[in-house]
């Protein structure tokens, strides 16, 4: 494969899961009307896709490492393209919340095998840049998807974004199927097995450079997934936004992604992974602390909330290529096992957000405020307690040795 055709077919593969999140977005208070329920069991839909991501990539990542990463992410991306059928047929909130988890699994196996073919094709440096390309090049998903979201939801109802969905999954599929070659030369026959499957996850648990960048990626999605769980309540609801006009605000507050993945590009090449996700953590903490700020202060207006999900993107376009290529660098026999965990501690990190969020809601801006102000502030600080665990502190220690 040429450089181009794997730089788009990871991209494709990343993609489906912020599509999977952003495009229904818009249809989340309507869901509600809809199914006559509370905004808590809407959220339920957006829980169980994090549960099902996190918990499956403890598997899929060893399965690649296993049997190659070709069939196992044509295997998952057959599952995402059937659920995501299923999502749009569906009759009851029950059935949407169970297709939602099953999509999960065969989204959440599409990116781990993306993260470590990579990690197979590239030198950790080069897979955080590759990454931050992919990054820039996907930010077009929760860039446009809201906004079609949006006008779907307007003209046809809130099936049509798992419609469109389903379509995406289908393209993909298909380009997989024509382009991708295997890229894992040595596989690990024991990575299934139960004394593998161990051997492998405590070695990765073991190794404090894996948390150095897992934690701060896990809360630095956290941190954007409150803003992706709770902004359609808080524009929509409390402040009075239309289903159209949310599209589009939430899309200038995903452009922050766009824009932070773009710097982190230039960064990564400047001043190496530790330096680049330092300041990424540091943008993350002012966008927090200043929205809550503004909020007690009395501000309530939805550029208010467009500024602050711009700038909590903003860092975590810059921290998560940076987190992703790290927490696998050390891991070149276990790069699927460490992918998985990777994915599993950033969604289960990312579902206590999300039921803080619903839990919260209370009709006012302050709640989403606080979250925002506390998670940023906890991966501002996390990142610099385990700092010297990471690549360049090891780097430093052995050149000094």
């Amino acid at each position: 494969m040429s450089p181009t055709t794997l730089l788009l077919l990871i991209t494709g593969c990343l993609m489906l899961q912020p599509l999977s999140t952003d495009l229904y977005l818009p249809s989340l208070p309507h869901l509600a009307t809809d199914f006559a329920v509370s905004p808590a069991a809407v959220q339920q839909t957006l829980s169980m896709f994090v549960i099902g991501f996190g918990s499956a990539q403890l598997i899929s990542g060893p399965l690649s490492d296993r049997y190659g990463r070709r069939p196992v992410l044509m295997g998952g991306l057959s599952i995402f393209l059937l659920a995501s059928i299923a999502c749009a047929l569906a009759p009851t909130l029950d059935w949407l919340v169970f297709g939602r988890f099953v999509q999960s699994v065969g989204c959440c196996t599409a990116v781990v095998v993306a993260r470590a073919i990579i990690r197979d094709a590239y030198s950790p440096s080069e897979g955080a840049r590759v990454l931050a390309k992919a990054s820039s090049l996907l930010a077009a998903a929760p860039l446009l998807g809201p906004i079609l979201g949006g006008y779907l939801q307007v003209a046809f109802g809130w099936r049509a974004a798992f419609a469109a969905i389903s379509l995406i999954g289908l393209i993909v599929w298909i380009a997989a199927m024509r382009s991708l070659r295997e890229t894992n030369q040595a596989p690990n026959m024991n990575a299934m097995k139960l004394s593998g499957l161990l051997h492998s996850y405590r070695e990765v648990m073991t190794t404090p450079a894996f948390w150095a960048y897992a934690l701060p990626g896990a809360i630095s999605y956290a941190a954007i997934f409150s803003f992706i769980s709770g902004s359609s309540f808080v524009l929509i609801r409390v402040l009075g936004v239309s289903t159209q006009t949310y599209g589009l605000l939430y899309a200038i507050g995903v452009g922050g992604y766009l824009s932070g993945t773009l710097i982190g590009r230039r960064l990564l090449g400047k001043i190496g992974i530790d330096h680049t996700l330092a300041r990424g953590t540091a943008l993350g903490l002012a966008g927090g602390i200043g929205f809550l700020a503004l909020v007690l202060a009395g501000v309530q207006h939805w550029a208010l909330v467009v500024m602050a999900q711009f700038a909590v993107m903003a860092a975590h376009g810059i921290n998560f290529p940076c987190t992703q290529s790290g927490s696998v660098a050390p891991f070149p026999r276990q790069a699927g096992a460490a992918a998985g965990l990777f994915g599993f501690i950033t969604m289960a990190v990312a579902l206590l957000a999300g039921l803080w969020v619903g839990a919260s809601h209370d009709g006012t801006l302050l709640p989403l405020a606080v979250i925002a102000a506390t998670i940023t502030s906890v991966v501002f600080v996390v990142t610099r307690l385990l700092a010297r665990y990471g690549h360049s502190a090891q780097m430093t220690k052995a050149a000094k040795a």
